[in-house]
């Protein structure tokens, strides 16, 4: 696989962020999202998705919580990597910190071979797009995964709701990509 540019490395270095966000909060949270079910975080997904569009509409300075985008694109992704948990595992008790972490980290290796292929056959097309289409595209995935989830999981000729989480986690990684190196 060809990739241009910097694309492996500058994903390595996001992923590295939101592991790093990952653990702290189970320090401070353990793995207390093992009670949520899927549609809950897709739910938790769509909320910080749409603060993210609010706050390209309207600025980052019209947020009431000082947080800007950055934390909301991370906070995508490890939500994403918990919904491939718990889409695998069903809700249940917590886990122990490092199963959490080998489970993350599986997640997110999913997300990142798909990626590779991805980027491969669209010959890196995201690195010409606005971070704002990566927030339409997302809600758009989360839209369709919350009509899949009414379906009971059911599709007729699409891919299933974890490859819509998974492709969440790319386009928001690639988001921060363009917010961080560009």
């Amino acid at each position: 696989m060809d990739i241009k540019g910097n694309t492996i490395e500058e994903f390595k270095e996001v992923r590295k962020v939101c592991r790093t966000v990952f653990e702290k909060k189970m320090l401070d949270y353990g793995t207390s999202w093992r009670v949520m079910r899927p549609m809950s975080l897709t739910d938790q997904i769509y909320i910080k998705a749409r603060r993210i569009r609010t706050l390209e509409e309207n600025g980052e300075d019209f947020a009431a919580v000082n947080e800007g985008i950055e934390p909301e694109f991370i906070g995508i992704i490890n939500y994403c990597a918990m919904a491939l948990i718990q889409l695998n595992l069903g809700p249940g008790d917590p886990l122990p910190p490092a199963e959490a972490l080998k489970l993350y980290d599986k997640a997110i290796d999913a997300a990142t071979s798909l990626m590779l292929h991805k980027n491969h056959d669209y010959d890196e097309a995201w690195r010409h797009m606005r971070v704002s289409s990566f927030t339409d595209i997302i809600l758009q995935k989360l839209m369709r995964t919350k009509e899949i989830e009414s379906n009971n999981g059911r599709t007729v000729v699409s891919e299933g709701i974890d490859a819509n989480y998974m492709d969440i986690i790319n386009y928001a990684i690639f988001a921060l990509i363009k917010l961080r190196f560009e």
